[in-house]
């Protein structure tokens, strides 16, 4: 599998730094953003496989962010990150097209089979 790069979009830099830890020990390259606006930003310079989103973030949250990406027709896979278990949250992740909704505190092996099952599933839905 050729490598993937996904965007990390967290506000909190411990909670930042862990999910980018999983990630690049479980073989993916990974380019991180402190809040939404920021992510935009480096969506405009690089090609993204996936995003890990936190959902609560100043001044651009996981949806809003979310929106911008498909209202440029950005089709990546995203995965929301959050510690809110609001039923309008998976409601609004249907909406938008998001591929899984991670609870936190985050896992290592939950995220690592959620980032795999959510690129076979995209995959499959492109394909």
């Amino acid at each position: 599998m050729s490598e993937k790069n996904i965007l990390v979009v967290e506000d909190n830099d411990f909670v930042r730094m862990q999910i980018v830890k999983f990630l690049v020990d479980s073989g993916f390259s990974v380019v991180e953003a402190v809040q939404g606006g920021e992510a935009l930003e480096k969506m405009k310079s690089e090609k993204f496989d996936m995003a890990v989103v936190d959902l609560r973030m100043e001044p651009v949250d996981g949806f809003e962010f979310i929106r911008a990406i498909r209202g440029q027709n950005i089709q990546i896979p995203v995965i929301l990150a959050t510690g809110d278990d609001s039923p309008d949250i998976l409601e609004q992740a249907n909406t938008w097209g998001v591929g899984s909704v991670l609870k936190k505190p985050i896992e290592k092996e939950r995220l690592i089979k959620t980032v795999e099952r959510t690129f076979k599933i995209w995959e499959r839905r492109s394909s």
